[in-house]
């Protein structure tokens, strides 16, 4: 059975990754509006992935004996002053959501919450690779300087990455 403190958490990190995959998907409206489809399907393809991770969440709290409980999920911003803006905000966010994911750690480590621990060391080590693409395309960015043709031969490397 899961502890309410813990059960309590997990449906914050559900709004959490929810907001996460809604906040993407207008990044990736936003780069479908700049013609850079490469970026975009980044984005989508990140997209999908914060619905994968909120739904692990609220399977894991009901295999527990626990009660999902959604709240609204709040709207992301729309608009970005240029693409190394807005991938600056995609490391800063995947910083939040680590801190996140951490702080229930804490939670299981100090509930002693065994069955928590082992399945929150799968979002340990998935945040450890979202900071890394995250920090890896702002180092890309900034090298570019957002010059045309550079910018669009990162938008055709973006364009390759799996998980359609």
């Amino acid at each position: 059975m899961i502890g309410k403190a813990m059960q309590d958490l997990m449906n914050e990190q559900i709004n959490k990754e929810l907001f996460s995959s809604y906040l993407y998907l207008s990044m990736a409206a936003y780069f479908e509006d700049k013609s850079l489809p490469g970026f975009a399907h980044w984005m989508r393809t990140q997209e999908a992935e914060e619905r994968e991770h909120a739904m692990k969440f609220y399977d894991f709290i009901l295999e527990r004996g626990g009660k999902v409980m959604l709240k609204a999920i709040e709207a992301p911003k729309t608009d970005w002053k240029s693409s190394l803006e807005l991938f600056e905000e995609v490391a800063a966010h995947e910083a939040k959501v680590t801190a996140s994911i951490n702080s229930l750690y804490e939670l299981a480590l100090k509930e002693k919450d065994y069955p928590a621990q082992v399945m929150l060391q799968w979002f340990i080590t998935e945040q450890v690779e979202e900071e890394k693409n995250a920090a890896e395309i702002v180092a890309s960015l900034k090298l570019i300087e957002e010059r045309g043709t550079a910018v669009l031969m990162l938008d055709h490397r973006l364009a390759k990455r799996g998980g359609d």
